[in-house]
């Protein structure tokens, strides 16, 4: 797997010029497994955007993107899943940023091994909108296998799952993991941060540490993570730094 080393260089990113994600520098090693964690409105999903190329930051770079590098899974409430679409056809249209109008679709039995992969076998002509929340996270991972790329962005792949599904795609995430791809996760759930993922970005719109987990989720840090985010203005304008 050739997988980039993804850099994030005093990235500050706004809604309406107030303020997202304020000058935040780190870098997503090759092969990484990185939970991201702070917060509620602490710029963690406006991240993710970023980096997926959906959200223009107002100052700094990410580098080391490439085309089709990159494939993310947002959170279930921003989907629409009234759409009339089979679950064979779901896995697909995530193709269709990369391969367009006229590019070969993938062999049938390719998206049949994706649905198969996350426990949804027989599942491809059922229509999307008769799926559990947790048969449709279930789908949009198998929509991220049949994307195939080496960087996966993840935001609250587990929020609202029973155990078994929660299981069974995290056992997905540490295949990719093994095969060298970079996972970087949105997550609030601490004790499994620290059981399953070696590094952390702890995000209070600032960055507050990133590095090994259990150092950036340190009592001091998560407790200055608090103070901020009850500091936060939401009326406020864009940062002076920001605009100078």
């Amino acid at each position: 797997m050739n997988t980039p080393e993804l850099r994030i260089r005093d990235l500050t990113m706004t809604h309406g010029r107030r303020p997202a994600v304020h000058h935040l520098s780190f870098a997503l090693k090759p092969g990484a497994m990185m939970a991201v964690v702070g917060p509620n409105g602490a710029g963690k999903s406006s991240l993710l955007r970023a980096i997926a190329g959906l959200h223009a930051p107002s100052e700094g770079r990410i580098e080391g993107l490439s085309p089709g590098c990159i494939a993310l899974l947002p959170q279930q409430s921003a989907l629409d899943r009234a759409f009339p679409l089979s679950c064979r056809d779901a896995v697909l249209f995530g193709l269709w940023g990369e391969s367009g109008a006229f590019r070969a679709t993938p062999r049938p039995e390719r998206v049949e091994g994706a649905l198969d992969a996350v426990g949804l076998h027989g599942f491809g002509r059922r229509p999307v909108g008769s799926l559990s929340a947790g048969q449709f996270q279930r789908l949009l991972f198998a929509r991220l296998l049949l994307q195939d790329a080496p960087v996966i962005l993840l935001d609250e792949p587990f929020n609202a799952l029973d155990a078994r599904t929660s299981a069974d795609l995290l056992a997905v995430m540490r295949r990719w993991h093994g095969e060298g791809r970079s996972i970087l996760a949105v997550l609030h759930d601490i004790d499994l941060v620290r059981r399953e993922f070696p590094e952390t970005l702890l995000l209070a719109r600032e960055g507050i540490a990133c590095g090994p987990t259990e150092v950036a989720l340190s009592a001091e840090n998560r407790l200055r993570a608090r103070m901020m985010s009850e500091a936060w203005a939401e009326q406020a304008e864009i940062c002076d730094q920001a605009a100078a």
